[in-house]
Parts: structure tokens; C-alpha cells; sequence
């Protein structure tokens, strides 16, 4: 692998732990609110670390323009959109079979406090519709699956980079929701040989997702999902 990968998983995993002492000394030194110290680490170490990932990716996006085989603006686009639809079927499948077969409540925790965070806080929304995206598609898709997808096949390599990209949101209970988009995202990548598609669909359905729970509360977004899921599982029986 690429010395410059590793400084790429290296800067990204030093921003996620950042916060573990970038967010006490705005919270306890400097008087912030525990929301706005939130905010403004998450937004100012996510900035930093997105500029030191695409200027060390700048070789790979440079190689990707002069490649014969890669997908035309088109192609990108199309599969793009397709892309946020197929993630968001496969998230509902995943959580019905969380839902029926396991027996998982509705509802990722880890998104509920993310968007209770955003509501108080909407300069917080870049993290999940801009930075996350990139850092991310980048790190599991570009990094993780390109690298082990050239050495074995596409089920290994899908296998190992959406488990790790499940484990890195920190809401075990809901792996497989994840997991399920790192399958997506990884075909996405594979399909258009440009990681631009799944970073544009992931934004898209962050987007979606972020838009439709920010007006509601968590019981109302727990009922919505459970009246959806009934409907879908409704229509299986």
C-alpha cells in the first residue's frame, strides 16, 4: 500500500480521537456550551483533515484523469443517483431483518444524537452531508476495499471494508445497516472505477436523511420507521 495511504488513515483516525481533547478545552477552558464545542471541533478538525486527505490523494486524481477505462461524467451521474436508492432500499432491508429476525428496536442511536446535536447546532449538518462523505469514502472505499479488492476478490474485500466501516460509526447494535451501505458504496466504486460516485450518493442520502428526521422528534421518527416497516413487511406476507 501507498506510504501516502497510511498517512491518509493516520490523519483521519487522529481526527476522530482529536475530539477527545480538542472538545474539552473549547467546552471546560474556553466557556463554550457543550453543543457549540461539539460543533466547532467536529466542523474545524474535519475541515483540516479533508484538505490533508484530498491534497494526499491528489496523485490518485491525477492518475484517474488520463485512464482510459475510467466512467464518463454521465456514467458518474446516473449511478450517483441510483446509488442514494440503493442505499437507502438496502438500509431498510437491513433493519427489517434487525427488526424481525433479531429483534433490534427501530432507530440508530448514534443518529439520534447526531441530529439532536444539528437541531441546536445547524452549522453541525457539514459533518454528516460534507465531510463524512469524503473522509469516509475515501478511507473505506478508496483505501481499504481498492487496496484489498486488488489482491482478492470483491467478497473479501467488501466483507473486511464495511465492517470496519460499521465498527468506525460506533452503533454495533445497527451493524448491519451499515455494513449494508459499505456494500453498496464499495459496488458503486467498483461499477464507475471513481470513488467521485459513491461520495456523491453517500452526500445525497446523508442529505435525505438529515432533511427528513431535522423537524421531527426521536419518538416521531421511531414511529415513522415503524409504520414503514410494517408496510414493507406487510407486503412480503
Amino acid at each position: 500500500m501507498p506510504k501516502r495511504y497510511w498517512y491518509i488513515i493516520i490523519t483521519y483516525v487522529a481526527t476522530q480521537l482529536s475530539a477527545l481533547v480538542g472538545v474539552p478545552v473549547l467546552y471546560g477552558l474556553l466557556g463554550f456550551g457543550e453543543t457549540d464545542a461539539i460543533t466547532i471541533w467536529s466542523v474545524l478538525s474535519f475541515t483540516i483533515a479533508t484538505i490533508i486527505i484530498l491534497r494526499l490523494l491528489k496523485p490518485d486524481m491525477m492518475e484517474a484523469q488520463t485512464r482510459e477505462d475510467r466512467s464518463s461524467s454521465g456514467k458518474i451521474v446516473l449511478w450517483s443517483i441510483a446509488g442514494v436508492f440503493l442505499a437507502l432500499f438496502a438500509q431498510g432491508i437491513a433493519a427489517l431483518i434487525e427488526t424481525n429476525i433479531f429483534g433490534i428496536p427501530t432507530g440508530s442511536e448514534n443518529t439520534m444524537q447526531l441530529m439532536n446535536i444539528a437541531r441546536e447546532s445547524p452549522l453541525f449538518i457539514l459533518l454528516p452531508v460534507v465531510f463524512a462523505p469524503i473522509t469516509e469514502e475515501i478511507i473505506f472505499r478508496k483505501v481499504i476495499f481498492g487496496q484489498m479488492y486488488k489482491r482478492f476478490n470483491f467478497l473479501l474485500a467488501v466483507l473486511v471494508s464495511s465492517l470496519v466501516f460499521g465498527a468506525f460509526h460506533f452503533d454495533f447494535t445497527h451493524m448491519l445497516v451499515y455494513f449494508s451501505m459499505g456494500v453498496v458504496f464499495a459496488f458503486l466504486y467498483v461499477k464507475t472505477k471513481s470513488i467521485i460516485t459513491p461520495i456523491v450518493a453517500h452526500m445525497a442520502m446523508n442529505s435525505f436523511v438529515v432533511l427528513s428526521q431535522y423537524f421531527y422528534t426521536e419518538e416521531d421518527i421511531r414511529r415513522m420507521q415503524e409504520q414503514l416497516q410494517t408496510i414493507v413487511t406487510g407486503g412480503f406476507l
